[in-house]
């Protein structure tokens, strides 16, 4: 079965509606905007959880890297419960060791900008009879999923998994289809999401605290206004706004706007 491209489906309406509502949100509220954007697509899909996370390229990988030289930079869970984050965190630490799965290396193969896989398309069924299977899936709740890679560049890539419990059918093509609908117009979404966080274009990743300013400052308030906001004094917070300027290699707020407007296009 196709997608319909019907503007009148009420499926595709939906998606728009999101697309909209993703629009809406400002660039200092870019935390709840993806929160949103998971939600929706859980509620899309009958869903049961989704992560979202950012993959970058190692500069100097080693040769024989069965994962090219990808690694996890940031992670983000709709519905944090402690055993799927344990579940996860346990899966990404295993990508800096030599004791990769081999789900993890068919999803850094190869070098298309988009794409949407169907885990029971993806893997072997003897996979599914395995220690990673069992252990990731089926322990936390979790029986299938569809995972979508987005490449903003040569380096930085969005991973997004969305999962169903044993409970639910399997996710189908056209379930597939629906998902790659709704985010392959998103790129615009996951660059602000980096930048938000100094990636792509920051000479250093920011703290958590100046990711707090930064969202502040492009939100059009004061340092004052952001000190007695975050709860901390004035002093520190011109600290992380100058730290802010150095890591982005600006010297005001303007020319800070003025970069991240232009990156953003």
């Amino acid at each position: 079965m196709q997608l319909s491209t019907d503007p009148t489906d009420p499926q595709n309406q939906e998606v728009y509606a999101l697309w909209d509502q993703l629009a809406e949100f400002s660039v200092g509220d870019s935390d709840a905007a993806l929160t949103h954007l998971l939600s929706a697509l859980r509620s899309m899909l009958s869903a049961r959880n989704v992560l979202w996370g950012v993959l970058v390229r190692l500069p100097s990988p080693k040769r024989a890297d069965p994962l090219l030289g990808w690694r996890p930079r940031l992670v983000r869970l709709l519905d944090p419960i402690p055993t799927v984050a344990t579940s996860v965190q346990k899966q990404f630490d295993t990508l800096w060791s030599d004791n990769v799965d081999l789900s993890q290396i068919l999803s850094m193969s190869g070098e298309e900008p988009f794409r949407v896989r169907l885990l029971f398309e993806t893997l072997p069924p003897k996979w599914f009879e395995g220690e990673h299977y069992r252990r990731h899936y089926l322990d936390v709740g979790f029986a299938d999923s569809i995972s979508v890679r987005i490449a903003l560049n040569d380096d930085v890539r969005i991973r997004l998994f969305v999962f169903r419990d044993a409970q639910s059918p399997r996710f189908t093509t056209q379930d597939g289809q629906r998902l790659g609908f709704a985010m392959r117009a998103l790129r615009w979404f996951h660059r602000q999401q980096l930048l938000s966080h100094g990636l792509l274009i920051a000479d250093a990743p920011l703290t958590p605290a100046e990711r707090r300013v930064l969202l502040a400052l492009l939100d059009g308030q004061t340092e004052k206004q952001i000190a007695q906001k975050l709860n901390q004094s004035p002093n520190t917070t011109h600290f992380h706004v100058k730290s802010i300027y150095a890591k982005f290699g600006v010297s005001n707020r303007s020319a800070l706007a003025a970069l991240w407007l232009g990156k953003l296009r």
